[in-house]
């Protein structure tokens, strides 16, 4: 067996270069069904580590998993007025129950099988849920209530792209009731801090966390947070977003409570989430050439051992050492979880076919055993994100991948918060600005005053195609949140806020 491991080069095309890398890793391929993908095990093996890293931060936390419905009732979705005047463009609809065959042998729906109501395919959860926590809340007692789940949902989009865009995509969505806007606030912020911990500690992507503008938020929200991260491209990828809808869906829904005080109450509500999205954001923002790059900790395989050897009697050693090793290594914890590792004994393909591949699939340290590493009783170490190699004897690996391991996760996160740090700029004349950021390409940050108002956003990103990512909760650079005049209109802001092409 042979393969293509070639991937085109990220300056040459970097969105061509994504895409090979997804499918020619293994990671992901386009689906029958337009706009949505398959997640190869590859693929779904970091969704999995992903999963399990966040899911202990929410129950640490003190929320619980629950599952609520696919179909959500038309009526339902159409409840809160901003709400469903925001999903309404991307909503998958049912009407029918039950198909019928034709004479020609092919099928059509059966038109006394047309349901009463319509139901749309869960875009997000808000408007089942509430409906739900009606019945189960009649008190301040109850609350507060702390729901997560982990499912599927479908927004029909036109333009996609492997994990960063696609109709039916992964995530997890949390909602959550409060007495209080206080204790609203409180936990949509909790929220954004575990994103950006879980960012930064596990994905070893920096980003940037703060306050969407009006017309940025979600629809139905208060306000949003949110966490963004910049790729190599030089775009910014929103990684996950945090929502206090203040009492809009207590009220919408009717979910009232009696106060410790008697007087009746309408819930305070939150919902956050994010979703497959991560796993494209942390290819763009590690991966090379080579393929991919990933973290030790979100790694589908830490360590591959691959023996060496010409002939039959040379790979029985070989092969002898690398079950040795491996078994040694996989009763060898680090980060406090076993060690994930392989043998490739695959003896129809050349070394250097092997040494490509696991590359490509982004093993984060090969380790590899020929017949004269044996006999130094040593075997040679290559790194994933340096492409370092060196010698290591075999009573020194253990250790020793689990200090490169250790090294690979914090290095990773350094690289990438230097190249933004390299990419952020203060503009504050806009002939610089629109300057900076024509043309195609991505332009990195640039942090510029802004009047506050929805028209100059709009001329802005009409003018650049540049956004307002986010307003910052705490300034990236001293004097960043002092006052000044907005680098279009030139007049008064608040504040820097923080522009960029993003996908």
């Amino acid at each position: 067996m042979s393969a293509n491991l070639g991937i085109t080069a990220r300056e040459k095309d970097f969105s061509e270069w994504y895409t090979d890398l997804v499918q020619k890793a293994e990671l992901a391929d386009y689906a029958p069904v337009r706009g949505c993908m398959v997640i190869r095990p590859n693929g779904y093996a970091i969704w999995e580590l992903m999963q399990k890293g966040l899911d202990g931060m929410f129950k640490a936390s003190g929320h619980q998993n629950a599952y609520f419905p696919l179909l959500i009732p038309m009526s339902f979705l159409a409840t809160e007025a901003e709400h469903v005047e925001g999903f309404a463009p991307q909503c998958a609809v049912v009407t029918h129950y039950r198909l019928k065959p034709n004479e020609a042998g092919k099928l059509d729906l059966d038109p006394e099988a047309r349901l009463e109501e319509p139901l749309v395919v869960r875009p997000t959860s808000e408007t089942v849920i509430w409906p739900m926590v009606k019945k189960w809340v009649q008190s301040y007692r109850d609350l507060p209530v702390l729901l997560n789940q982990w499912v599927n949902v479908m927004r029909w989009e036109l333009r996609t792209r492997l994990f960063l865009r696609t109709s039916e995509f992964l995530w997890q969505e949390g909602h959550t009731a409060h007495a209080t806007y206080d204790e609203a606030e409180e936990e949509a912020l909790r929220i954004l801090g575990i994103y950006r911990r879980f960012a930064e500690e596990w994905m070893a992507v920096p980003v940037l966390y703060g306050r969407k503008t009006e017309s940025e938020k979600f629809p139905g929200a208060h306000h949003t947070y949110c966490i963004e991260a910049l790729t190599q491209e030089l775009r910014v990828a929103q990684a996950g977003t945090s929502h206090n809808f203040a009492q809009n869906f207590g009220k919408a829904f009717d979910v009232s409570f009696t106060g410790a005080d008697g007087k009746l109450d309408h819930v305070h509500t939150t919902s956050w989430g994010v979703s497959t999205r991560l796993v494209g954001t942390m290819i763009m923002v590690h991966s090379d050439d080579k393929g991919l790059v990933a973290p030790p900790r979100l790694a589908p395989v830490q360590a591959v051992i691959v023996p060496l050897g010409k002939d039959d009697s040379t790979r029985a050693q070989t092969y002898a050492a690398a079950d040795r090793l491996a078994s040694e290594l996989g009763e060898t914890t680090w980060d406090d979880a076993p060690l994930r590792i392989r043998v490739d004994k695959r003896e129809h393909e050349s070394p250097g076919f092997k040494y490509n591949d696991w590359e490509l699939k982004g093993a984060c340290v090969r380790i590899e055993i020929g017949p004269r590493d044996l006999e130094s009783n040593s075997a040679v170490v290559a790194r994933r994100d340096t492409g370092e190699k060196s010698p290591v004897r075999f009573d020194q690996l253990v250790q020793y991948v689990q200090s490169v391991l250790t090294s690979q996760q914090s290095s990773l996160l350094e690289k990438a918060l230097a190249s933004r740090q390299a990419n952020t700029r203060h503009i504050d004349d806009w002939a610089a600005f629109e300057k900076h950021f024509a043309g195609e390409g991505g332009a990195g940050l640039v942090l510029a005053h802004w009047d506050g108002t929805e028209e100059t956003e709009l001329a802005i990103s009409e003018r650049t195609k540049a956004t307002i990512r986010c307003i910052p909760l705490e300034p990236l650079h001293p004097g960043d949140d002092e006052p000044g005049k907005c680098v279009l209109t030139g007049k008064p802001s608040e504040r820097r806020v923080v522009f960029a092409k993003a996908y």
